[in-house]
């Protein structure tokens, strides 16, 4: 078992989104047909999911496809997601989350698993809100580990034909670890806004 503390990267992801000015939040982001809004409501959504999978908690929040709709946020959302975030590190510290099988997303998977994908999850969309918005980022180097081996073990699997998320953009491998990272994520490590 692969135990990652999810705190360190979610604190940074807290303090991104808490810089977002009013304004950005139409702003384009890396994901295809995501403003800054609908991303930080994917995110929202994503953390409250995986919080009630590493709780074993499985209901609608666990079966949502994640693409069933764009997602948005509230208007309590600067209040909302830094709750989410922390209460989705929390969950993630019990070792039980870790055993065993949960749900997120609608897909059956082992709790390891799960916690890589959700490693992933905010790692890369922590490299996305940056991106978007035009700030610096150094995610957790722990969990930055923790999704690279996750999205390069998808990317070699041949019964994807290729990356998790789209894919693969080739990036030298003398690249740092994030920009192999956010290739492997289908990404182009160079995107900035236009």
């Amino acid at each position: 078992m692969n135990m990652v503390d999810l705190g360190p990267q979610t604190r940074i992801l807290a303090r991104l989104a808490e810089s977002v000015a009013d304004e950005q939040l139409t702003a384009p982001t890396p994901c295809p047909d995501l403003a800054v809004r609908s991303l930080l409501g994917h995110i929202q959504m994503l953390s409250v999911a995986f919080r009630d999978a590493a709780r074993k908690d499985l209901g609608t929040t666990t079966d949502t496809n994640p693409t069933a709709a764009i997602p948005d946020i509230g208007p309590g959302w600067r209040a909302e997601l830094p709750k989410a975030l922390d209460e989705l590190a929390d969950a993630w510290r019990e070792p039980a989350a870790w055993t065993g099988t949960t749900r997120a997303g609608g897909v059956n998977l082992p709790g390891e698993v799960a916690g890589a994908v959700v490693a992933d999850e905010l790692v890369i969309h922590g490299w996305d809100l940056a991106r978007a918005i035009g700030r610096p980022y150094a995610p957790d180097p722990a969990a930055l580990d923790s999704a690279h081996g996750f999205l390069l073990a998808a990317a070699e699997d041949p019964n994807r034909g290729g990356g998790l998320f789209g894919p693969v953009v080739p990036v030298p491998p003398e690249a740092p670890l994030l920009d192999r990272a956010v290739g492997l994520s289908g990404r182009n490590p160079g995107w900035r806004p236009e």
